[in-house]
């Protein structure tokens, strides 16, 4: 039985797809069938409903060492366009919230500043949690995890527990990109190793910290890389259990240096939906998958909930980093997104960080 006989068969008696099986589905390039496979085994798991939360996106610095070719958002210090919060500029944007009992999530992810001191990231968290008590704070990568380790001589549990004691509740589950060193030589040297993402991964699941994944396609790597990538997700969530959800990043190659040396264009929406619908059948052991709106534009996140996706995310609020890359848009009000759901036929559901269904109060 060659691989894509078989991976039909399996997805029709709900097998676990291999890498060959994947790859054939890939190949065979019938987006319609992936979007029907794919939407039912989210209907499995979810039914009809789809979920968004009401968040807030704090980036506190874009003063960077590592200096990925892949980013757009990072620059150095005396750059015209650097910032750095520091708490009162923190306090101050959350004082501009127009209803803060309506948020349910903080996500705060930044760059790996040269001079600020571990102290400066637990300092901001403990304040967001003193001001939003209420909040889940779906806070830093594994790679700024790493990095954390790195500037202050702990562990990664050290720094893991540090960062729950302050008011983190999950971890963000970008920097993952792809999961070769191969790739990340070119795309991001000076970040952590695909094995370093994945054990700070398995080091805050074993902690009790619930995290995202996410990947990132669309650069210099293969599909086969791909593939691998989703595999060894797949294999650690076997392992933890601790995987929330999946986030899917087309690369954004405008202002990046890495889109300038390869000539890179941005992957068309036929990718997009056909990446999340194979990511939804390859990652059979995730609950949920989001349709992250930033970087797929609405149109398009909307259609992928068709394609197995189950989540929108939120209404962000002047995220900065995608941005930075030529996405479109900076927030939405939690009416539009209710309308986009309900135009496709599911159920809008308010959720906070651990998929609760919430009530905003505002």
């Amino acid at each position: 039985m060659n691989s894509l006989t078989s991976a039909h068969e399996k997805i029709s008696s709900g097998g676990r797809l291999n890498r060959d099986e994947i790859l054939a589905l890939y190949d065979e390039n019938d987006l319609l069938y992936l979007a029907e496979s794919a939407r039912r085994v989210k209907e499995a798991k979810t039914g009809k409903k789809v979920f968004y939360t009401v968040n807030r996106h704090i980036n506190l610095t874009n003063v960077c060492s590592a200096n990925c070719p892949l980013c757009a958002f990072q620059c150095q210090s005396g750059d015209n366009r650097a910032f750095t919060l520091e708490l009162d500029d923190i306090a101050k944007i959350l004082s501009l919230v127009p209803c803060p009992l309506s948020l349910s999530e903080i996500h705060i992810v930044s760059s790996l500043h040269p001079a600020k001191d571990f102290a400066y990231y637990v300092d901001a968290v403990k304040l967001v949690k003193k001001i939003l008590p209420h909040v889940g704070i779906n806070a830093f990568t594994p790679v700024e995890v790493v990095n954390f380790a790195k500037i202050s001589g702990k562990s990664v549990a050290e720094v893991l527990r540090d960062l729950i004691d302050a008011g983190v509740t999950s971890l963000a589950g970008g920097g993952a990109e792809i999961l070769s060193d191969r790739v990340r030589e070119i795309i991001c040297p000076k970040k952590c190793s695909a094995a370093q993402w994945l054990e700070v991964m398995r080091t805050a699941h074993g902690l009790g910290l619930r995290t995202n994944a996410s990947i990132m396609y669309g650069h210099v790597e293969t599909v086969a890389e791909r593939v691998e990538h989703l595999l060894k997700l797949r294999d650690l969530q076997d392992e933890t259990g601790g995987f929330q959800a999946m986030m899917l990043f087309p690369f954004h190659p405008a202002n990046t240096e890495l889109g300038k040396r390869f000539n890179l264009r941005r992957v068309g929406s036929w990718e997009d939906l056909k990446m999340l619908a194979l990511t939804r059948l390859t990652l059979d052991n995730f609950a949920h998958v989001k349709a992250f709106w930033v970087m797929l534009t609405l149109p398009i996140a909307q259609l992928a909930l068709s394609f197995g996706a189950d989540d929108l995310d939120g209404t962000l609020g002047e995220e900065k980093i995608i941005h930075a890359a030529g996405a479109a848009g900076s927030s939405i009000t939690r009416g539009a997104l209710t309308k986009l759901i309900a135009e496709t036929g599911y159920t809008p559901v308010e959720r906070d960080s651990f998929y609760r269904e919430a009530s905003s109060a505002c």
